[in-house]
């Protein structure tokens, strides 16, 4: 398993995964066919989708659920087997979805009987890592930090009590509910202060919030170069931060010909615009089309600036994936090889 990198490793020579859930939804596509994908790809891991194993506890039960703990066990086996074939590691099990801040206690147990799972599940596929989204949720939630902070400790203690023990990785939803900044992130990881519980940088995530805007006519929020750049030099002037970013995903998202609006058709009433973009358009980094223009400035700085060397793991999420055709694991994979090489050799020109 592949855990510590050195610092003066060559960008090129970083392990790359994928997510899961980027070669194909999990109701189209088979989770065999995807992991074979990845492999022939050249991939070194995966980011392992709970969606993916709940449909693959299917094969062993048809009724399974994503809480059916036996039959999920099973597709987990299943699946490490797949990955040992293909010479794919497990980067990680995800996501541990809206936790933090939950109000209703039988709500809150529940998670915790979910969470027990993916830590049997996480142990099968030989991965010690987690994903937690920033809650999305408002209703039912609170904002308050010091509940935040009190529920992600109670998870990374749980975690630490596993053997061996489980890390977490949190990460910043650009629509996120409480939190949907790096920072505010940030501050969550320094008190609950434990060596289990780090931090996950997205480039999407980061850039669609502080830079970017998809009800903008030109995807932009006011001043959005200044802020963007501002936002990159406080994480260069951030002590310890490099030291909790566990591991980096690199994404794009299309520029839209029209932003979005309730006339728009990918448009839904029940969910924030950032939200919607991202669920519909993103693609992977470097490809035609893309908006995200401070990328290449912002892999830049974790990568020169800050020094990070770690784990990159490739991820897109649009209409695509919802495809049928027996192809779009193969075609995705490979898009995404192309697209980090691609990456490779912009920041090479820089």
């Amino acid at each position: 398993m592949i855990t510590s990198i050195p610092k003066n490793t060559p960008l090129g020579d970083l392990p790359l995964a994928i997510a899961s859930m980027s070669l194909g939804r999990a109701w189209v596509q088979d989770l065999e066919e995807k992991l074979d994908a990845a492999g022939r790809a050249g991939y070194h891991g995966v980011e392992m989708y709970w969606e993916d194993l709940v449909y693959a506890a299917k094969r062993f039960d048809p009724l399974a659920t994503e809480t059916s703990q036996e039959a999920i066990i099973q597709a987990a086996r299943w699946a490490k087997e797949i990955c040992d074939r293909n010479d794919l590691e497990v980067l990680v099990v995800q996501p541990f979805l809206n936790y933090e801040g939950t109000l209703d206690e039988l709500t809150h147990a529940k998670q915790l009987v979910k969470l027990r799972l993916m830590f049997q599940v996480a142990k099968i596929l030989d991965t010690d890592l987690i994903q937690i989204p920033s809650q999305m949720l408002k209703e039912g939630t609170t904002g308050d930090f010091d509940s935040i902070v009190a529920d992600m400790k109670e998870v990374a203690v749980l975690g630490l009590q596993q053997q061996p023990p489980i890390r977490f990785v949190y990460e910043a939803m650009a629509w996120g509910a409480h939190i949907d900044t790096w920072e505010d992130i940030w501050r969550v990881v320094q008190a609950v202060n434990l060596p289990n519980f780090g931090i996950l940088f997205d480039t999407f995530q980061i850039i669609g919030r502080v830079w970017g805007d998809p009800t903008s006519r030109d995807m932009k929020v006011a001043n959005a170069d200044q802020a963007m750049a501002e936002s990159l030099e406080r994480m260069r002037q951030t002590p310890g931060l490099v030291e909790k970013i566990f591991y980096i995903q690199l994404s794009d998202v299309e520029h839209l010909r029209e932003p979005l609006s309730e006339s728009h058709p990918v448009w839904k009433d029940d969910m924030p615009p950032r939200m919607q973009w991202s669920r519909n358009f993103r693609t992977f980094p470097c490809e035609d089309g893309n908006c995200l223009t401070p990328l290449t400035e912002t892999v830049r700085t974790w990568f020169h600036d800050m020094g990070w060397r770690g784990w990159v793991s490739m991820e897109v999420f649009n209409k695509s994936m919802e495809s049928p055709a027996a192809d779009v694991p193969r075609i995705h994979a490979e898009r995404g090889t192309k697209s980090w090489h691609k990456l490779l050799k912009e920041l090479e020109r820089a």
